[in-house]
Order: C-alpha cells, then sequence, then structure tokens
C-alpha cells in the first residue's frame, strides 16, 4: 500500500506486489532459530487443505521436521497482511477454529524432551503445555506481543509463567520503563524484553533490577516490519540459551531484527551467526 489508512477504490493493481508465503510466529522463530545455527523441535496445528500442504513443503524446503506438525482442523489459519511504503503493517488474522484446538500432552513432552528451553507462543493451544512445561524444569519463554493490561485475560497464564516474557509497547497504557517493572512485581518475571519498534528494546532484569534501552539499528533500508518481534524474540533465545548476558544477546538480536526488516515476508531476511556478527563489527567500526 502507498499509505495508511487506505482508500476505497474498487480495484487495485500492485504488480508484484502480492506475495504468499508460509509465516505464523511458530514458524518464523523456528526458520530463524534453524538460519542461526540452532536445532529446532516445532510443534503446532495445522488444517487438512491445500494450505496445509504449501506449510509442510516450506518446512521441508527449510530442513525443519514435521513430525510434530499436526493436521487437526479442515482449514489452517492464515493471514492478510498490509504494509505501507515506511515499513508499518496491517495485520488481519484468520485462525479459523484453531483456538478450539488441543494438542496432545505426551507428544509436547516429547517433542521437548531434549530443549534448552522452550517457546510457547500465546495460542490457546499451547495455554494447558504451560504446566507441562514447568512440570518437567523447562524455562520457558513466550512473546504476549500487543498487551495492553496487566489484567489481560487472555494473556495472564502465559505472563505468570514465563520466566522470559516479551511483548510489544504498541498499546502499554504508561511507560514501557514501568510497565516493565509492574510485570516483575506481579508474576517474578525474570527476563522483561519489550520492542519499542524504531527505538529498539528495553529489556529489565527483575533479579538485579536492571532496566537497560537498547537503540533500533538499520543495517539496510526498511521494508516491512512484520515479523520484526519475532525476529527480535528468536534471536535473544538463540543467544541467550548459548549462555550470553541477556543485554549481550539483546543487543544482538536488535541488529538482527533490524537486519531483517529489509526483506517483505515475515519469515524471511534471517541472517546466519556468522553474517550478524560481521553486521555488529560493521556497527561498532561505525560507531
Amino acid at each position: 500500500m502507498e499509505n495508511f489508512p487506505i482508500q476505497y477504490i474498487p480495484v487495485r493493481y500492485p504488480f508484484f506486489g502480492v506475495n504468499s508465503t508460509v509465516s505464523g510466529v511458530g514458524y518464523n522463530l523456528t526458520r530463524a532459530l534453524s538460519v542461526l545455527g540452532d536445532s529446532v523441535t516445532l510443534f503446532s496445528l495445522i488444517g487438512r487443505d491445500p494450505a496445509a500442504e504449501l506449510v509442510r513443503k516450506a518446512l521441508k524446503d527449510s530442513q525443519i521436521g514435521d513430525n510434530f506438525i499436526l493436521s487437526y482442523t479442515e482449514q489452517t489459519a492464515q493471514s492478510v497482511i498490509l504494509y505501507d511504503a515506511e515499513g508499518r503493517r496491517q495485520i488481519h488474522v484468520d485462525l479459523k477454529d484453531i483456538q478450539e484446538q488441543v494438542y496432545p500432552e505426551d507428544l509436547f513432552l516429547q517433542a521437548a524432551d531434549q530443549a534448552v528451553l522452550v517457546a510457547l507462543c500465546n495460542i490457546n493451544f499451547s495455554r494447558p503445555l504451560l504446566t507441562a512445561a514447568r512440570h518437567v524444569g523447562k524455562t520457558i519463554a513466550t512473546d504476549v506481543h500487543a498487551i495492553s493490561s496487566l489484567d489481560d485475560g487472555y494473556n495472564q497464564d502465559f505472563m505468570a509463567s514465563a520466566n522470559i516474557l516479551f511483548m510489544s509497547d504498541e498499546l502499554l497504557p504508561e511507560p514501557p520503563e514501568d510497565f516493565a517493572c509492574r510485570v516483575a512485581d506481579r508474576f517474578g518475571t525474570s527476563i522483561i524484553v519489550i520492542g519499542l519498534g524504531a527505538r529498539g528494546a528495553l529489556i529489565y532484569q527483575s533479579r538485579e533490577g536492571m532496566l537497560e534501552h537498547i537503540p533500533a539499528v538499520n543495517p539496510r533500508p526498511v521494508v516491512s516490519t512484520i515479523g520484526a518481534g519475532d525476529a527480535l524474540f528468536s534471536c535473544f533465545l538463540h543467544y541467550y540459551a548459548k549462555g550470553l548476558d541477556p543485554r549481550a544477546a539483546l543487543r544482538r538480536a536488535v541488529v538482527f531484527a533490524g537486519y531483517k526488516i529489509g526483506a517483505a515476508g515475515a519469515a524471511e531476511g534471517f541472517l546466519d551467526e556468522a553474517a550478524l556478527e560481521h553486521q555488529i563489527s560493521l556497527f561498532n567500526q561505525e560507531s
């Protein structure tokens, strides 16, 4: 789109401006982590329709196993994402009936058995698995995306269970610094990261009472901000799982996400670790 809001006209002809790709939070995270060099087991629910065949093909092409991808619904969830010349995006999500489904706990525990940490997206079928993950002592990471209240009924379980909690500042009712502290006080969350869009990201470590703002980095021109939060989340988890200090992990994640938004698709534009470290060295030289 040229800009928002979208003016009504009967037909538009955006030549080479309409594309179909496989994405979704789980896939975006898995793809990014795989490119970074991690061994990832993806579990999710899809349909029994042509879209599901595209999902399995994309997984195969990306060398991501689909053993724990279950065809439980008639139709696969889909989204339409509009983005303008400045990279701002507007997402229209149709989850079909996926919110009414349940993922088998025994399969989840099998998938998570060797995991260093478990990233549970805030989708309904993940909700019962929070308890299962806690019971077997897994570190839980989740992203509640655009949230506006500590009392958000839908996200309460995820916020209460997460050791590592990500969110966006887009709908926050107060400065992100204040909100992060209140989240830690309410839920005892160890690490809270708030994505600030073009301003970068904020991290709060509750044990140390340490708050830090990491400015944004744009290694190349912005095409679309879709998937930026997933890129930030995945890269942080990659380095955190390797043992990096959370602040150092987030600094790298900001560069990773800044480079990623130079691509249009939510699961495109990821750097491998060597290329990312090269980008970071270039940025440090310029600074």
